[in-house]
């Protein structure tokens, strides 16, 4: 490989602003079982395809430490300090389930092993992998067209590989338009993206749309994309900046995301600035042997549970069976039973063959007591009832 890819540091968002939102957690069920309404899926024809349940798994693990060299020209110039022995592992689960609506038009992709997926290629990295939820709207072509061809345009962009970011989001534009110039496919049909390409311990995250990934680090979830809703307030600007609007809550009165690949009815001629932006929002992470697993799911999902919420589960679920693919049945199940109003996907991928370890908590010296006010304040408010 003629020049190594030039990653940041660890969380470092290398388009715009972003903080992560503060979620707060609640404890999931335990029960294993798959529920009768996933059984068996059956729904009428979708306008282009129909997708039902899916569930996939697959494991790969990096090289041995001989290829540590490679995983160092990969990733960061220099290892987080303590980190320089860590390999990743890739395990991954998922799970596509129809939901409440009619059709099904999310699409995802699985890949741990990208050698061993596309085959040897000149100055291809050796130790990768790729991810992926596209979450559809207006039928399935869109979500199937870039599922197929994302991948291809990255691999085969002129940035690939000295500049990952670059060829990432070069990709997002390029199968945007190339869906575009499709004669057999629905130009209005639509789609969000949410990928995850990681190379040895260095994970870039793309993004456009309101799919989410979120990582678990020792319980605790770090949100690694933004949700591109027209109401948030950097895209409402955008969107007005480029002469569109947001009226209750939709980008001009009609779409519920404020970036998405394809939906060229609303769109201008190819390269023209259009408050609908194809673009995403890159993101990258050095992992660590603190990184757990990493989640990515499409709006059905975070509409009715937080990012923290999610992790716990995942975790929990985790040191029970240590199995990634239950995991994202367990977190679409869950979403049912919160009675979500959308489709429903989930990737799971862990970066060790272990389970997570039980996390410690040293209990506090400090003695806490209430004091004889705050005891007379309760007891009156008590007699008062």
């Amino acid at each position: 490989m003629a020049a190594s890819a030039e990653f940041s540091p660890p969380f470092t968002m290398l388009e715009g602003r972003y903080r992560g939102k503060e979620n707060g957690s609640s404890a999931a069920g335990e029960d294993p079982e798959t529920p009768e309404g996933m059984k068996e899926t059956k729904a009428g024809k979708p306008p282009q395809h129909l997708s039902v349940i899916r569930h996939c798994v697959s494991t790969t693990r990096l090289a041995d430490s001989t290829d540590l060299d490679l995983v160092e020209r990969l990733g960061s110039t220099s290892p987080p300090q303590g980190q320089s022995g860590f390999l990743p592992v890739f395990r991954s689960g998922s799970c596509s389930e129809m939901g409440p609506k009619p059709f099904m038009e999310d699409e995802h992709i699985c890949i741990d092993n990208l050698v061993e997926h596309l085959g040897a290629l000149p100055d291809f990295p050796s130790l990768g992998a790729f991810y992926g939820v596209f979450d559809g709207h207006g039928g399935t072509d869109a979500a199937l067209f870039v599922r197929k061809n994302l991948l291809k345009f990255i691999i085969e962009d002129s940035h690939f590989p000295t500049s990952v970011e670059k060829a990432v989001k070069s990709a997002f534009m390029k199968v945007d338009h190339a869906f575009a110039d499709s004669c057999s496919l629905d130009r209005s049909s639509g789609t969000t993206a949410l990928t995850a390409l990681i190379f040895g311990r260095t994970m870039l995250i793309a993004n456009a749309g309101d799919c989410r990934a979120v990582l678990g680090k020792r319980g605790r979830a770090i949100e690694l994309s933004r949700d591109h809703k027209p109401n948030c307030n950097s895209e409402r600007l955008r969107i007005e900046r480029l002469g569109g609007m947001v009226y209750d809550g939709y980008l001009n009165g009609q779409l519920s995301v404020a970036r998405a690949l394809g939906d060229w009815h609303m769109k201008g001629s190819k390269g023209s600035a259009c408050p609908l932006s194809a673009e995403p929002e890159l993101q990258e992470t050095t992992l660590t042997e603190e990184d757990e697993f990493l989640i990515m799911g499409c709006d059905g999902i975070w509409d009715v549970m937080s990012s923290q919420c999610a992790v716990t589960m995942v975790r929990k679920e985790l040191m029970i069976h240590n199995d990634p693919e239950r995991c994202s049945r367990e977190l679409v199940r869950e979403a049912l039973k919160r009675n979500t109003c959308d489709n429903l996907t989930v990737v799971v991928v862990c970066f060790s063959t272990d389970p997570p370890p039980c996390i410690e908590i040293t209990k506090s010296r400090v003695r806490r007591s209430i004091s004889l006010g705050g005891l007379h304040l309760l007891k009156g408010a008590l007699d008062s009832n």
